[in-house]
């Protein structure tokens, strides 16, 4: 027997059982797709900003604060002030007053201010000052408090179907 007849009788088995291997590595053509250039898909939740430190998202909401207590000294003499956001941990707002970082405040927050009081709800907080910046307001501070104990006070009482028995 000769060579060509090593694979059964079909000659030019050694060519066909190489290209059958070729076609079977290489994906056909409809499957490939172009390969992304620089950084591939990237999910953009899981990271943040090279210079964000803030454990939690903060939203931009101007609601009523009113600053109760500066270092366990109560102050008559503050505005009503508002915020420029807030988060679960902290709050930023302008005051016309400087209150040095690592000072305790008590800052009473109008969550819900409804006429007549009926449905209003209040977030009493002890904090802290961690930033006091300059305003571009003249003689104004952009201060963030993070909060360290917060009450809520809710102005009519709590349906009775909620209340625990």
């Amino acid at each position: 027997m000769d060579q060509s007849d090593s694979g059964r009788g079909i000659p030019g088995n050694k060519e066909l059982s190489a290209r059958s291997a070729t076609i079977v590595a290489d994906p056909p053509s409809w499957i490939t797709r172009a390969t992304p250039k620089g950084m591939a898909r990237v999910p953009t939740h899981s990271i943040r900003p090279p210079q964000e430190r803030r454990a939690y998202s903060r939203a931009k909401l101007n609601l009523i604060l009113r600053v109760k207590r500066i270092a366990g000294q109560r102050e008559n003499g503050l505005e009503t002030l508002r915020t420029l956001n807030i988060s679960s941990s902290g709050v930023l707002f302008l005051c016309p007053q400087l209150i040095e970082p690592g000072t305790p405040v008590e800052i009473e927050i109008s969550l819900v201010d409804r006429p007549l009081g009926r449905g209003s709800v209040k977030m009493l907080t002890e904090a802290h000052v961690v930033r006091a910046d300059v305003a571009l307001r003249p003689g104004w501070h952009m201060l963030a408090a993070s909060f360290d104990d917060i009450t809520f006070q809710r102005e009519e009482p709590m349906p009775s179907r909620f209340q625990r028995q």
